[in-house]
């Protein structure tokens, strides 16, 4: 597991961007919307690396968890821990551009996602989801990711391949 700051010392994606996009409506607005998911990137955001070059990375960690206390159900943290695992991989090919949701003219969607479940784990608890971008080229980037549970153990792997266009403006 990569030694990366404790959750509870990073602030909320909703406030990293709100300090990016400063008074723009439509994007409070979006902000402003109740989400399931409580992320915290340790990585830069790929708004900050868009307007900032020297923050272009192919690595990208970020800690989630769901905001509300989940039943002892290991079916249902599996299921959680799959929607959640496709918030942020994209990100990872898009962080090595400097690429923005948004931003850049960018559009992008899955064309293939797997996933390997290793031990049980708990998504209302930390998790720390560590990516990487290896490759990308032709439109396309390939993603990977690992999910630590806050104690370091390895619980679930990762694997994306995605298609990014940048629209021509």
């Amino acid at each position: 597991m990569p030694q990366v700051a404790a959750p509870e010392t990073l602030p909320t994606f909703q406030s990293r961007m709100l300090e990016l996009v400063g008074d723009d409506s439509d994007w409070k607005d979006w902000l402003s919307r109740p989400r399931p998911v409580d992320a915290r990137y340790v990585s830069p955001l790929t708004w900050e690396a868009y307007k900032d070059p020297s923050l272009r990375t192919a690595e990208n960690n970020v800690w989630f968890r769901y905001d509300a206390e989940l039943p002892d159900d290991r079916l249902l943290h599996v299921v959680l821990a799959a929607y959640a695992s496709d918030y942020t991989l994209v990100d990872t090919v898009l962080l090595a551009h400097g690429l923005a949701w948004g931003a850049s003219n960018v559009t992008g969607a899955s064309l293939d996602h797997a996933m390997w479940f290793h031990r049980p784990f708990r998504a209302d608890d930390w998790l720390l989801y560590a990516q990487e971008s290896p490759w990308s080229g032709g439109a396309r980037g390939l993603a990977r990711g690992q999910m630590f549970t806050p104690s370091g153990e390895l619980a679930v792997s990762v694997v994306q391949e995605c298609m990014i266009r940048v629209a021509k403006s």
